[in-house]
């Protein structure tokens, strides 16, 4: 299998979608928003965006299955599985704040072997496959050689249901507030990781995460020269609900995570 010309493709339609997304901001209204819970916001450019990235997948490749935010095709692991953000940071988007990606990994068995990041209002495609190299817009990319955190920033995103684990959360936000030149939560996990495969952040950690959120983001890392673990320092990050991900400077953040949680 070429994942370099798969990865490619692929590409190409995050960047068609992303194309509609941006024309669709022009227009939009908040009356259009819906809600699937308190604070978990959907509108008809999510649903759009994604059968949109799905008929494009489809031709890629048929045999594939589907894990997707929205639902609109049915779900299931296969051999090879895309999982699919097609707008990943729709808060931010309603709200006409300009950070939000269409997100594609494609999954063989239990591993990202591809994936890309398109954050749409920058133009900016950050891609990758296994052993081919992470890139922005066909440059190659790495993560930060930073080896302390006082050189470093740092990104996380903010819980906004099952607060259960927020006062360990904000321990750990207190000893890094205090550590590096600063945290970021800019509302999409997607762009996030893509800042860290780039070398942007310093690192990067979030719990509460579905694994479209950060499935095409996690090659990015990888492939960019860094490390990809769950709270525990193990590999249960694409369906465990956690993720830290990093640079040189991945250890001590973990050593911090660990330390709370």
């Amino acid at each position: 299998m070429n994942l370099e010309n798969i990865t490619e493709k692929v590409a190409a339609v995050a960047l068609k979608t992303g194309g509609f997304i941006r024309q669709e901001r022009k227009r939009f209204s908040y009356d259009e928003v819906e809600f699937k819970g308190e604070s978990d916001l959907v509108s008809y450019v999510d649903t759009e965006s994604e059968k949109q990235i799905i008929s494009g997948l489809e031709k890629i490749l048929p045999e594939a299955g589907f894990i997707t935010e929205e639902e609109t095709t049915i779900q299931g692991q296969k051999e090879f599985t895309w999982i699919i953000d097609p707008l990943d940071g729709t808060t931010n988007f309603v709200h006409g704040i300009p950070n939000y990606c269409v997100s594609i990994g494609l999954m063989h068995e239990e591993k990202i072997v591809a994936g890309v990041v398109y954050e749409v209002a920058n133009d900016e495609c950050f891609y990758a496959w296994k052993d081919g190299g992470a890139y922005l817009n066909k440059q190659q990319i790495a993560v930060s050689k930073a080896k302390s955190f006082s050189d470093t920033v740092l990104a996380t995103g903010f819980p906004y249901h099952e607060f259960e684990r927020l006062d360990e959360y904000l321990l750990i936000l207190h000893q890094l507030m205090e550590s590096t030149q600063g945290l970021r939560r800019m509302g999409s996990a997607a762009a996030d990781m893509a800042y860290v495969a780039c070398g942007r952040y310093g690192g990067y950690f979030e719990y509460n995460l579905n694994s479209y959120d950060i499935a095409g983001g996690v090659i990015l890392v990888q492939e960019a020269g860094g490390k990809v673990t769950d709270f525990k320092g193990g590999n249960n990050f694409i369906f465990g609900r956690e993720i830290v991900a990093g640079g040189v400077v991945h250890p001590q953040l973990l050593h911090v995570i660990k330390k709370y949680w």
